[in-house]
């Protein structure tokens, strides 16, 4: 009998120094396919950068970090199939994700409903902070930092007449669009009119001669990379010309925005866009970031990767302040985070669990971003008014 009790508990040992060698896993929801496949790109190369550097740096808890990543597709659905899948058969700890507002809405509430904590990078819909019972963590501004960042724009270039709200009809369009509105009301500024649009239409020309007709003094976009190259094209096509053409970041702020390959050319030129993070940024390593990038994929990243970069690492530092891969100590590890250099600027979670992040205004010149706004960071003046299609 005691031969057999010593037996099982050699096998407990064995077994458990067996589960303990295992590697910590933090979980990964993005789009690697579907509509959004772009972004989801950014994100994955973004994490992949960040996991190399973190166990270059010899891991997490003297163990090696191991993520597994899940392919939302650019669905919401898909993406609140994911959370069950890393939680219950992948057993993570953590999770960082989505990358849509849509998806990452969909996401927060079965985080909570298991324990797990999650820490969005990228989704900027202010509605994905709702229903978080304290167990979602936001790292990037939100649709109204970026409005009102983009009002603080006017106000310093020359506030204008009237503004155009024109936004796919998405959590994350929705969302943006009814910032804008609240800014502009709250800054007096009238509204010329308000256009929602299903994502990926064959032609806007018909709502964009609306809009002209109206006479907007600005136009606020809220689209992601196709719309954005559609829109801006037929804006030329129907010879659109207000003062100010500005969109709520994505689309709009996307390397692949300027070129003629992948997106509007030429007709990109003079946009403004809100940002959250450029290469010429003075945060710590920015720089850096984008050198290695580009050496490691042979394009300049734009501030979707780095926000994944930095949100996997913000996570595997919260692991090491938890000390154990308990979701419980990991979540309250996140509530203290005071990380004041990061390569995204300085990381701590207000009580919603919201970073206090600063918001960019940049313009294309000449095919490339010029941060223009805040007038501290910029990098060089904007060109106001935007030249009529005409005179280009």
């Amino acid at each position: 009998m005691q031969a057999r009790r010593f037996v099982l508990a050699v096998a407990t040992l064995a077994l458990a120094a067996c589960q303990q060698s295992k590697p910590g896993r933090i979980g990964i929801i993005t789009a690697l396919t579907g509509s959004q496949q772009a972004f989801g790109q950014a994100h994955d190369r973004g994490y992949d950068m960040a996991l190399e550097e973190i166990n270059a740096s010899g891991g997490v808890l003297g163990k090696p970090l191991e993520i597994v990543k899940y392919d939302d597709q650019s669905k919401a659905d898909i993406a609140a199939q994911g959370v069950a899948k890393l939680v219950d058969q992948d057993k993570v700890s953590a999770i960082v994700g989505s990358y849509s507002s849509e998806s990452t809405k969909a996401i927060v509430p079965l985080v909570a409903r298991r324990g797990v904590p999650l820490l969005m990078p990228t989704a900027t819909a202010d509605n994905v902070l709702e229903n978080t019972q304290g167990w979602s963590f936001r790292l990037c501004s939100g649709a109204t930092d970026y409005a009102n960042a983009m009002i603080k724009f006017w106000k310093d270039a020359g506030m204008p007449k009237s503004v155009a709200i024109v936004y796919e009809n998405t959590n994350f369009g929705q969302a943006n669009g009814a910032a804008m509105k609240k800014a502009a009301t709250d800054a007096s500024l009238p509204i010329a009119t308000e256009e929602s649009y299903t994502a990926k239409s064959p032609s806007y020309t018909a709502m964009l001669q609306k809009v002209k007709e109206k006479s907007p003094d600005a136009i606020y976009f809220a689209s992601y990379l196709l719309d954005a190259t559609s829109l801006m094209h037929q804006s030329r096509q129907v010879d659109l010309n207000p003062r100010y053409f500005t969109a709520a970041g994505t689309g709009f702020s996307t390397p692949e925005f300027p070129t003629q390959e992948k997106g509007a050319g030429k007709d990109a030129d003079y946009t403004f866009s809100v940002t959250q993070w450029m290469p010429e940024s003075k945060w710590p390593g920015s720089a850096q970031f984008a050198e290695k990038f580009k050496a490691k994929y042979g394009s300049t990243p734009a501030y979707h990767a780095v926000q994944a970069y930095v949100a996997l690492k913000v996570m595997a530092e919260a692991v090491k302040k938890a000390g154990k891969w308990d979701p419980v100590a990991i979540r309250d590890a996140l509530k203290a985070t005071d990380m004041p250099e990061t390569t995204f600027g300085p990381v701590k979670f207000d009580a919603r669990g919201q970073n206090l992040h600063p918001v960019l205004v940049t313009q294309i010149q000449k095919g490339k971003y010029v941060i223009v706004n805040p007038k501290s960071e910029a990098t060089g003046d904007p060109v106001v008014p935007t030249p009529k299609w005409s005179e280009r």
